[in-house]
């Protein structure tokens, strides 16, 4: 059943029924951009083993990189919640803005004008044809939720962000929470 239409803004959270799906499981989404024409999101809580550093050499910083998602993984993609230092960012919603001009972003990491709690890295995105994430959704592979955390979601500890989504939706969900990842762990 769904109950929350998809909106920019608006978290997904992969159902528990998705196991083994190697992009999406125990995601915690936040969609940049949805319309007629399709869906783009970043997964929040899946650092990778790289850092900003190891990307962009002349960036000497130890911000970490995020997978975004399986679409287009050899490309950098940045949110941020500091549209007034980055021109040309767009906004998402709730003061988190998607994109903006790199070369301004390299001069203030640089200059220590950004931190890693306003900024997130993620090497690809999550994408969605027109009618794709709706499908996904009656099948129901996701939860969609407001993003309560607003532009504080760069805070979220990657690592229980998704426990603490199935402990907020109370009922069979949390008895999801303290599963392993891999049930044949069991």
């Amino acid at each position: 059943m769904i109950s929350l239409q998809p909106s920019k803004g608006h978290l997904l959270i992969a159902e528990p029924s998705i196991i083994g799906d190697v992009s999406f499981n125990r995601s915690v989404v936040l969609l940049a951009d949805h319309s007629e024409q399709g869906s783009i999101g970043f997964i929040m809580n899946k650092p990778l083993d790289y850092l900003l550093a190891d990307l962009v050499p002349e960036i000497e910083v130890d911000f970490k990189i995020y997978n975004g998602g399986p679409v287009e993984q050899d490309n950098l993609y940045f949110i941020h919640k500091v549209p007034d230092l980055i021109p040309n960012s767009v906004e998402i919603s709730c003061g988190i803005y998607w994109g903006g001009d790199f070369t301004i972003v390299s001069e203030l990491i640089a200059k220590d004008k950004i931190t890693p709690n306003e900024i997130r890295f993620f090497l690809g995105y999550s994408g969605w044809d027109s009618k794709q994430l709706n499908q996904e959704l009656e099948a129901n592979s996701w939860v969609i939720v407001e993003n309560s955390y607003q532009k504080n979601i760069f805070g979220k500890s990657y690592d229980t962000f998704w426990k603490e989504k199935m402990i907020e939706l109370g009922g069979e969900y949390m008895l999801w929470s303290n599963a392993p990842e891999n049930p044949t762990y069991n």
